[in-house]
């Protein structure tokens, strides 16, 4: 009888274990979403100018490499789990452009230019896999 009960309480307290080591990750991984989240969520507002949205592009496409996101033929990184992209519209030409083309025109050339320019954040969306910022779209407000 007591074997039967000490083979319990030992199982019982294996479960235990995996069970708290299990739900500590999961809360360790859903602190880190929310903490890498946070880093782009800051720029959901309307009130950014040209320099921030060349912060963002720089913070997006180091997340990008860091990953080793791959790029398609045209140089644009694939959608993954990892991924961010970021899309900048312009009310002079109502054209959108992605932040691989605005890197390789020049982000230099791009905050000259529109360095004072004030944008807003149009839209926001997350990865379905993980719950990770997976695109922002601005839009420029005025000159």
């Amino acid at each position: 009888m007591k074997k039967t009960l000490s083979l319990i309480l030992i199982v019982f307290f294996v479960i235990t274990i995996v069970l708290f080591g299990n739900f500590l990750s999961i809360k360790r991984i859903n602190q880190e979403i929310r903490k890498f989240n946070y880093a782009y969520e800051l720029y959901n507002r309307n009130d950014l100018c040209g320099v921030d949205i060349t912060t963002l592009i720089n913070k997006a496409i180091d997340n990008n490499e860091k990953y080793n996101v791959k790029k398609d033929k045209n140089g644009y990184y694939k959608e993954n789990e990892n991924s961010i992209k970021i899309e900048v519209k312009m009310f002079i030409n109502n054209k959108t452009y992605p932040m691989e083309k605005i890197k390789n025109t020049g982000l230099k050339s791009f905050t000259e230019f529109f360095g004072e320019v004030n944008f807003k954040c149009t839209d926001i969306q997350y990865h379905h896999e993980n719950g990770k910022i997976s695109k922002m779209v601005f839009e420029a407000t005025e000159y």
